[in-house]
């Protein structure tokens, strides 16, 4: 599958395969810098940036350029909530620059709570996370048919379209083998639809009819201490251990402009969007 970007409300993804002119995907770090008399300097960050997209294309084909058109007019409504009631208006999107579609905390073996529950569940079995130092957690597996379950911060899991190649890696310190990776495909209400797993670290399925999203899951196989990071989510990929995570996060339009191309019906298209924890438009 090529690596394109898709882009809609969550189970109305869409590709748009036209590469796009001009593509920034900065994050935006947000620190401020100040200086005292003596000259010295004090920097004050936010401990997590976020990430924003530019994306400009020209002649776009009249069915994408509408495609986008809607997000940016909100003509579809709010669309679907979250695990939590949030990102209602937000869109999807999965760029196809990712090298790893889970969160950067979450790849790094990192978490923001102290249990852990922001980034992993449990599916079967028994897991207990704790914090190390450097907030690297690990887990604690009670049961060696224990399946962890990696969250999406906003939705019932990563968003896929159906026909959509994914593959998935497990914590490359999991023993390979005893450890299983699984991915788990859900419908657009967040209902169970099927899976596929592999024996070892890695697997890769296509998604089945019906599928919105994907929850990639591990088995470590057996009891005791394991790490959490350096797993990876791909589109159409091999998955590469202890690659960066780019996330996949929930995205708002912040501006949209629309320019008739010189030949009709192609447009030129210039899209702004922001990672947001909720968008009640």
């Amino acid at each position: 599958m090529p690596r394109n970007l898709w882009i809609g409300k969550p189970g109305l993804l869409r590709e748009i395969s036209q590469a796009a002119r001009s593509w920034d995907r900065s994050a935006e770090l947000n620190l401020s810098e100040f200086r005292s008399l003596e000259g010295r300097v004090t920097a004050v960050a936010p401990a997590r940036t976020t990430r924003r997209m530019k994306l400009t294309w020209e002649w776009l084909e009249p069915a994408d350029a509408q495609h986008l058109t809607r997000l940016a007019r909100r003509v579809n409504g709010a669309g679907m909530l979250g695990r939590n009631g949030y990102a209602g208006g937000a869109v999807a999107l999965v760029d196809p620059a990712s090298v790893n579609l889970l969160d950067p905390l979450q790849a790094a073996g990192q978490s923001e709570r102290a249990n852990g529950t922001d980034h992993w569940f449990t599916v079967t079995g028994a897991l207990t996370v704790s914090p190390l130092v450097g907030d690297t957690v690990i887990g604690d597996c009670q049961d060696p048919a224990t399946a962890i379950g990696w969250r999406h911060g906003t939705w019932d899991g990563h968003p896929v379209v159906p026909g959509m190649a994914m593959s998935w890696m497990v914590p490359p310190d999991w023993n390979p083998g005893l450890c299983s990776a699984q991915l788990d495909w859900k419908g657009a209400d967040g209902g169970y639809l099927s899976s596929v797993s592999a024996a070892g670290p890695v697997v890769t399925g296509t998604a089945p009819e019906g599928a919105a999203f994907v929850t990639p899951v591990g088995k470590p196989g057996a009891t005791g201490l394991t790490g959490l990071g350096g797993a990876c989510l791909t589109m159409g990929e091999p998955p590469e251990p202890y690659a960066l995570g780019d996330g996949c996060p929930a995205m708002a339009i912040t501006a949209f402009t629309d320019t008739p191309a010189s030949r009709l019906p192609y447009r030129n298209i210039s899209i702004d969007l922001v990672e947001v924890l909720g968008a009640a438009l």
